[in-house]
Order: C-alpha cells, then sequence, then structure tokens
C-alpha cells in the first residue's frame, strides 16, 4: 500500500517592505557610515553649546556645576554692550582682519605665481627662503620690529600689524603656490601665443582658475587676523581705542572674572562673524585646501 504523498508547501509570502520601513533603513545606514564624523562633530560642539547655555544663565548660576540654565536670560547679551565698548572692538577687528586679507593677496598672489610658473635663476632658493621664513616663530623677530615701528611713530595703532601684508605672507605664498602648481601650463602658454604679458596672463587666465585656492588662502588669514591676540597685544595694548576683540575679550575676562555669564555671551557674540563667514565661504575653502599640494 502506497503511503499518500503530503500536500505541496505554499511558498510564504513576502513581508511588503514599506516606505517607513525603507526610510529607517537608509537613516541607520547613513549613521553607520558616518559614525566617526557624528562622534567628532559631538565632541566639538558640546563645548559650544555648553558656552550658549553658560551665556543665558544667571551670575549665581554660572558658578555652579549645572548644565541647564533654570530661567533663561538673553538680555545679557544686551549687557554686554553697555559693560564694554564691543562694537568699537568689533570694527577694529573689522579693519585689521579685511585690509591685511586684501594687502596679503595683492602682494601674495603674484609672488605664488613667479615661483609656480615663471622660470628664472634662483627660484628654488626663493620657495627655500619662503618655506624657512614661514617655519620662524615671529617671536623672534619681535624686540627689532617693534623699536622699528615705534621709532616711526606708529606703536599703538593697527599699523604694524597691516603695513607688513603689502610684503606678503610666507604661509600664504606656499599655499598659493602649490594650488597654481595643478593649473595646466598649457593654458598659460596659449595666453602668451595670443600676445598677452604675465601680468595679463595672471589677471584673465590664473585668477579666475585659481579662485578656490585663493579664498582658502584668504579665509586662512581673516581668521588669523580675527583671532590674532599676541599681535595686537604687543602694539596697541597702551591705546584702547584701537584694540580688537581678542584684546578687548581679554581685558573683559579680567575685570568681569565673577560674572562668567556675561563672559560667555561676549565670547559668543564674538565667534557669531566669524562662523558665519566660513559657512558662506565653506565649499570654496574646503576645495581650495583639497585641490592644494596635488603637485610638488
Amino acid at each position: 500500500m502506497t503511503a499518500l504523498a503530503a500536500p505541496p508547501v505554499a511558498p510564504a509570502a513576502p513581508v511588503p517592505v514599506t516606505g517607513r520601513r525603507v526610510r529607517r533603513q537608509r537613516r541607520l545606514a547613513w549613521i553607520a557610515r558616518h559614525s566617526i564624523a557624528i562622534a567628532l562633530a559631538i565632541m566639538f560642539l558640546t563645548p559650544v553649546g555648553y558656552l550658549v547655555l553658560l551665556s543665558v544663565m544667571t551670575s549665581e548660576q554660572a558658578l555652579t556645576s549645572d548644565y541647564w540654565p533654570n530661567s533663561w536670560h538673553f538680555e545679557n547679551y544686551a549687557r554686554v554692550f553697555e559693560v564694554t565698548p564691543l562694537p568699537r572692538y568689533l570694527l577694529n577687528t573689522v579693519i585689521y582682519a579685511a585690509a591685511a586679507t586684501v594687502l596679503m593677496l595683492l602682494s601674495s598672489v603674484p609672488a605664488a605665481y613667479a615661483l609656480a610658473k615663471l622660470r628664472f635663476r634662483g627660484r628654488n632658493a626663493m620657495f627655500l627662503a619662503v618655506v624657512c621664513v614661514m617655519m620662524l616663530p615671529p617671536q623672534v623677530v619681535t624686540v627689532p620690529l617693534y623699536l622699528m615701528w615705534a621709532r616711526y611713530g606708529l606703536t599703538g595703532s593697527l599699523a604694524p600689524l597691516i603695513v607688513p601684508m603689502l610684503f606678503g605672507d610666507a604661509f600664504c605664498i606656499f599655499l598659493l603656490r602649490q594650488f597654481l602648481l595643478t593649473i595646466p601650463s598649457e593654458y598659460l602658454d596659449a595666453a602668451r601665443v595670443d600676445g598677452c604679458g604675465e601680468w595679463r596672463t595672471l589677471l584673465r587666465v590664473v585668477l579666475p582658475m585659481a579662485r578656490p585656492g585663493i579664498a582658502a588662502a584668504a579665509l586662512f588669514q581673516f581668521f588669523y587676523a580675527w583671532n590674532d591676540y599676541y599681535g595686537p597685544l604687543l602694539y596697541t595694548s597702551e591705546n584702547e581705542s584701537s584694540w580688537t576683540l581678542s584684546l578687548g575679550l581679554a581685558s573683559f575676562r579680567g575685570v568681569h572674572h565673577v560674572d562668567w555669564n556675561l563672559v560667555t555671551a561676549a565670547t559668543v557674540l564674538a565667534m557669531v562673524p566669524i562662523v558665519v563667514v566660513f559657512f558662506l565661504a565653506q565649499k570654496a575653502f574646503v576645495q581650495g585646501v583639497t585641490l592644494t599640494g596635488v603637485k610638488g
């Protein structure tokens, strides 16, 4: 007697994949791919977030170990303008950073172009000198430079910090030179064949192609001047009307060292402009830094 065959088992119906489930899987995959970047972002942004929270606390709570304000006091930002000449410090900082950046570009771009694209005797020696100057600590030449500016009666102003940019900046010359090496020389040769001189080639051909590198060098110089403390302390310490934000904040912290809510509020106000500038020019800055140094 033959055994009855078991009826075939129907295959299980596939589980429908909903749109919400797909989005959740994609979100988890994105988090897994960027987990290191997310961890680093949290690590760097946590102190900034605490700084903002501390700026809206009361003076008494700011001295405690609390991480969250019991009450929000946004009037601390208005009080900063009442107890310190912050607008004047901001204006001096903008003048210093903007003037130094413009003068640096006017002098460093031609120097970098000559070192990258022109052939002349002693070019490598000049580039080596630029690298050596870049590695030289500024404190080494502080005394002779201060005596020189004092002889001309320019101490107590921002002139000793701005005028030297007419002669270029070693780091920016190095950065721009490395970026200009990535521009094919065929474009320059074609412009010379059409009758362009070196200056016209620089202005009409090189500058439009070197915008990311120029933006990166300009932002480096702007950030350096904005955050510079040593230079204003050295040359403008005896004249408060020429103080920049960094020097003014240091003095404000010394006077109001108990009112940490006001100190942090002033710090947040000083950070906002530079953060806005960076995010507006972030794309050009990252592109310029990425492409710099492709060729040696």
